[in-house]
């Protein structure tokens, strides 16, 4: 079986990203989450914010922290008129599981990496169920099925925005050749 990684080759040279490209990204994002989903299908619907938030900080961890997590969780607070800092808190906790396992999961493929986020997707719909658990008075276990879509997500995901930085760098290599 081919082995699948998001890390650069020896010989490559990853450029930085731009912060135009992250945010259009979150955007993005917050519209997939914001699509009107029913019936089973919200509760198998993978948290589209929270993909991109732990790609960028596993990928980007010294400039997508936790402060725009929870910045990014507010908003979609806003957005899902959701209880207010619900997904502030769970985001903030993923940013900071996708912070400090950064070195971690880019050792790995992205067969071996879907194996570990699956424990940060865990613990962030746990945090959504103890929330609402705090507030109604019980768990809704089928937020547990969003963590299982979500890390079944992350390879396609990862591959997306690898394969869009590349056509980017691709792009600047053509611009400055053409460059006299």
């Amino acid at each position: 079986m081919p082995v699948i990684s998001t890390t650069p080759s020896k010989s490559e040279i990853q450029r930085p990203v731009s912060n135009l490209f992250v945010l259009s990204s979150l955007l993005f994002a917050l519209f997939l989450n914001g699509l009107p989903w029913e019936g089973i299908w919200l509760a198998l619907r993978p948290d589209f914010v929270a993909l991109v938030l732990l790609y960028w900080c596993t990928h980007n961890p010294w400039r997508i922290g936790i402060g725009l997590s929870w910045t990014v969780g507010i908003l979609a607070d806003v957005a899902d008129a959701s209880l207010f800092g619900q997904h502030a808190l769970a985001y903030t906790l993923l940013a900071f599981g996708g912070v400090v396992l950064h070195r971690r999961l880019q050792m790995f493929d992205l067969r071996q990496q879907t194996i570990q986020v699956f424990g940060i997707f865990a613990l962030t719909y746990a945090s959504y169920a103890l929330i609402h658990w705090q507030v109604n008075g019980f768990v809704v276990w089928q937020y547990f099925l969003g963590s299982l879509t979500s890390t079944l997500m992350w390879t396609p995901l990862s591959m997306m925005i690898q394969a869009m930085r590349h056509v980017r760098m691709d792009n600047d290599r053509r611009h400055h050749e053409r460059r006299p």
